[in-house]
Formats: C-alpha cells, structure tokens, sequence
C-alpha cells in the first residue's frame, strides 16, 4: 500500500510584472541631501558625472513604496513551487543552506569592503580564503587552490587553459592536441576542452561495467594525449574501481589527469584525488559545501586546485600567508591570467567555509555515509514501482550518492514520458525530478540525489509520490499527460521557442508589445 500524499495547491494571483506597477512620486526609501560641509569640500555629485555618460531621461523604474515591493516578490513567491519542498536534484547536490551561514554573508565586513582595498584592510577575508584553500588541500591532496572560477564548467575551462599553458611551456602543445573524456563525464568538460582549442576523444561506456574499458582508454592515449578529463563517480552512480590505473597509464604518456569533483558528496574524505593520480581537480562550493545553488551564472565557485608542477600556471592572483598576513601574489608570470574578475565570489567562500568548519572531517564523513546510504534505500523503493528501471542492471555493485534510472517501460506502456512525470510531480509540492545531462545515455532518465539532509520520511514521501504518478500513468495517463493541475500557471506552450513571447529586458518587452 502506497504512502498517503499530502494535498497541494499553489497559490494564484493576479500579479501584474512590477515594471508595470507603481505610483509617482512613491518611495522606498528617502535619501538625505549631503551635508554642507561635505557639498563645500567636494562639490556637486552630479558634476562629478561627465556628460556624456549622463542620463538624456529618468530610469524607467517603478516607483513603490518598500511594503508594495515585498509584498509582491512575497506573492510571486507563494505562486513559485522551487526549492522549498523536497528538491532531490541529482547530478548537483542539493542541501540546506544554514541561516546562520547566510547571516554571516551579509554582514558589513563581507558587504562593504572592495577588492581594491589595500591588502592591509583585507586581511580577515584573505585569511577566509586562504583558509578554505587549506581545507580543500587536505581534502584532494592538492598544492594550491584558486576561487576565480564561477562555476563548474568554468573550473574545467581553468583546468584546460593550465593544461594548455603548460604543454606549451614544455614545447609540447603543437604535438600535444587531444583531451580524452567519457561519454558519461560532465558535457562541461568536452566543451571547455575545445572551447581551449583542444580535440575530444570520448569514449563510450561498457555495458557490463558501466564504465569505459581500460582497453578503450590504451586505444585512445597517444603522444598526441594533452590530459584526461573525468568525473568518477559519474552522474548514474557507478564508480570506476579503475581509477588508478587510468591516471598511471595518462602519465606515462606525458598527459595530466584532472578530476571533476561534482559528484564528491558520497565519496567525501573516502579518497584523496592526488592519492588516485590526479594533477588538478575542481570542487562545487555552491552545492557540495553547503552554499546556494547557483542559477542562472550565478553566485557560484568552482574552486580549482593542482599539484605544485601545475600552481605556477594558475589564475592570478593567488592568496599566499607571509607570516602572520596574507596578501594577493601577482607575480605569475606563468599565469595563465585570470579567468574571472578579482579572486572569486568571496561570499560563497565565506559559506563553504563556514559549512566546511562546521562539519569537521568527522562530519563530512558521516555526511558521505548517510548520502550513499540514502540513495540505496531510494533504489529499493523506486525500483519496485511499476515503468521504473536502473540503469546498467547488470552492474551490481552499489551506487554512490544517486543512480541513474529510466522510466522507458512506462512510455512504451502507457504513452507518459520522464517530462510528464517531471510536470505532475509539482502537483504534490516535490521538487519535479532532475533528469539528465545531455546526450541522454538512458532513455527517460531521471537521477535523484538524496544526499544527507532529508530524514527517511521525506525519502519516503518522494518515492510515494512517484509511486502514485505511475499508478495514474497505468490507470489515466491523460491526467499526467496534461500536469500540472495545481499550479499558479499551467504549462507554457511554445513560449520558450518564440521569441515574440518573451524578453530579456524591459525596453526589449515593450517594443516587442508595441510591435504585436
């Protein structure tokens, strides 16, 4: 017998866009005039303006009262599902943010201070930074780590460009033109490889193992071999038990190894990437260490850290302890420059290390245990509800942090894809399910990650609700065909593909209004 569901409806306003709301003349706030004295010592502000960068015309802003605007983004929140519920967004760990954390973000010393201030005026966030560069050493091995990087897939730009700044000091980078990556390794690592003018090698994964062969690796490494780039465990779960001996053979070769740690939640303090033959490796500080999820470019870190052969090639500049201060090392002349502006997001630096001290080494383990020990008992409820596969059953070994599964047989069966089910999980308040990264390897995917912050009740809520979505598959598809019922909005049709119906900006909105 199935687990009873809780009922959910999303709330329904009639909310106007707030371009389009607004009186004149309202406030939120009221600005003081400067002081004399400071107008008698500096002049008039708008002096300071040049003109021809001034403004022909008033910001077309609406103009509220600071009660209209919350109360406003407070309902367009109630009518948005996000993050709220259960989100088990597999193939990025998703986990709680602590408030505490948050709070100490927004604090004046983090807020208010520049990073063009003098060294001496930095010195508690440098020490911030250079302490969680020290923390992620100890957890990969690694002899250096820099927080330029926005991202993921910026990380393995960064990990690319200091692979290709490091053949060419050797005199090797004409010879050396090709990166091997898997099928199943993260798409930002092929891409950032040829975005860095490299050639991709990918290789395919084998079906009894779930991972590509060492005999497909030895076919692919040549003199030609830049580096290999890999995620392990990959995005289904499965770990290759061949790791060493993949970086040994990309050595002997004269490549590097770089390690994509996105998927580090099941496997924290379990293995060190340096141990296993890695040269360089990135990790999420924006999911894995407890920090905002980032959207839509951001805030997000992709911490990007290498062995000391590797260190000199890094982004400047790079934060170094002289003693008892800290300051900004510019002097590189190896650097490969900088692949963002100053030395990262220094607030999700502040929250990953706050969450990182929090945790300790024996908390990150226990972390990891629970993540691996969530996903396996997830597997043995979704594999017993009715259209629901896993991916490469034929390997029996037990996932990491999440399995890859497929609802193929319930399409075939009932006509209801992974993106139908995607759509009527929201009707429940669940997070609608990550599917996959693409190219889909598995027809239908969906990847939860359970991690270790939701209880085995929440655990269980989720597969009941997966469970009732193929009971109403089976039974009345065109229910789910059709979700989601018990949102604000229905389903937008083809606005995404029509430019007319959409617009980036305000002015870009009107004009098109205007033009319709």
């Amino acid at each position: 017998m199935n687990k009873p569901v809780k009922e959910y409806h999303a709330p329904v306003w009639n909310e106007p866009i707030i371009m389009e709301m607004g009186y004149p003349g309202r406030r939120g706030v009221l600005i003081p005039q400067a002081e004399e004295g400071v107008r008698a010592a500096v002049g008039s502000g708008a002096d300071l303006v040049p003109a021809a960068v001034r403004r022909k015309a008033r910001p077309a802003l609406p103009e509220m009262s600071e009660p209209e605007v919350l109360y406003h983004y407070l309902r367009l929140s109630q009518q948005t599902l996000g993050m709220m519920n259960i989100s088990l967004f597999g193939t990025c760990t998703m986990k709680y943010n602590a408030q505490v954390n948050e709070a100490v973000a927004w604090r004046p010393e983090v807020t208010h201070v520049h990073p063009l201030q003098d060294e001496d005026t930095l010195q508690g966030a440098l020490e911030i930074v250079w302490g969680m560069d020290a923390i992620l050493r100890e957890l990969s091995g690694m002899d250096q780590f820099v927080f330029q990087a926005g991202g993921g897939a910026d990380a393995a730009y960064t990990s690319a460009a200091v692979t290709r700044a490091y053949h060419a000091a050797r005199g090797e980078l004409e010879q050396r033109n090709e990166i091997i990556t898997t099928i199943q390794t993260h798409p930002s690592s092929a891409a950032t490889a040829a975005a860095a003018g490299f050639k991709v090698i990918t290789l395919m994964i084998d079906e009894e193992t779930g991972y590509p062969s060492l005999a497909s690796l030895k076919a692919a490494v040549s003199q030609r071999t830049a580096a290999l780039m890999v995620n392990n465990p990959d995005d289904m779960g499965v770990y290759n038990p061949e790791i060493r001996e993949w970086t040994c053979i990309v050595r002997e070769a004269g490549g590097l190894s770089f390690y994509d740690h996105a998927n580090f939640n099941g496997v924290m303090t379990r293995l060190r990437a340096r141990e296993l033959g890695f040269d360089a490796c990135m990790f999420m500080l924006h999911k894995t260490f407890g920090a905002p999820k980032s959207g839509v470019g951001g805030p997000a870190v992709g911490a990007y850290g290498c062995s000391a052969e590797l260190a000199p090639f890094m982004p400047r500049p790079v934060v170094v302890r002289d003693g008892e201060r800290y300051r900004l090392d510019h002097d590189r002349p190896l650097s490969i420059g900088k692949i963002r502006e100053f030395w990262g997001n220094v607030p999700v630096i502040i929250k990953a290390y706050a969450w990182a001290r929090a945790m300790g080494a024996d908390g990150m383990a226990e972390a990891a245990d629970i993540s691996v020990l969530a996903n396996n008992y997830m597997e043995k409820g979704l594999l017993a509800i009715r259209g629901v596969t896993r991916s490469h059953p034929g390997h029996t070994t037990p996932r990491l942090e999440m399995t890859r599964y497929s609802l193929q047989q319930m399409k075939e069966e009932t006509g209801v894809d992974a993106h139908d089910v995607q759509n009527r999980m929201s009707d429940f308040g669940i997070d609608p399910m990550w599917s996959s990264h693409h190219p889909w390897l598995i027809p239908e995917p969906f990847t939860p990650e359970a991690g270790e912050m939701y209880g085995k009740e929440a655990l269980d809520t989720w597969i009941a609700v997966l469970a009732q979505i193929s009971d109403e598959a089976y039974s009345n598809p065109e229910l789910v065909k059709t979700a989601p019922h018990n949102g604000a909005i229905h389903r937008l049709k083809g606005h995404l593909d029509d430019p007319s119906q959409w617009a980036m900006t305000w002015r870009a909105w009107k004009r098109k209004r205007q033009v319709r």
